[in-house]
């Protein structure tokens, strides 16, 4: 089973209101073997938003994607932009936590 982790920054403190990378396509894609995994995944599936206390908010949507989607979204990502981390801590805890 094959989860797509989906970064974006909603709300921003940026001086025009922007985040330079809203163009471009930052995912993640997380495959599991394990029922416990696969199970704790599908509860995470949908949109977690995390606050960074200065203006700037990221949000990851989850979603399960099959084979094909896997390979054309990596094909299209720019990586995760440094926020892996987010990706773990829904992963470990259920909820983006810093």
């Amino acid at each position: 089973m094959h989860f797509a982790f989906v970064l974006s920054m909603p709300n921003n403190n940026s001086w025009n209101g922007r985040w330079s990378g809203e163009d471009t396509l930052y995912a993640r894609v997380k495959s599991f073997s394990s029922r416990d995994l696969k199970e704790k995944c599908a509860k995470l599936v949908g949109y977690h938003s995390y606050n960074f206390g200065d203006g700037w908010r990221a949000a990851v949507t989850v979603k399960v994607i099959e084979a094909d989607e896997k390979r054309k979204l990596l094909k299209k990502s720019a990586g995760f932009c440094g926020y892996d981390w987010m990706i773990d801590s829904l992963i470990q805890h259920g909820e983006i936590r810093s």
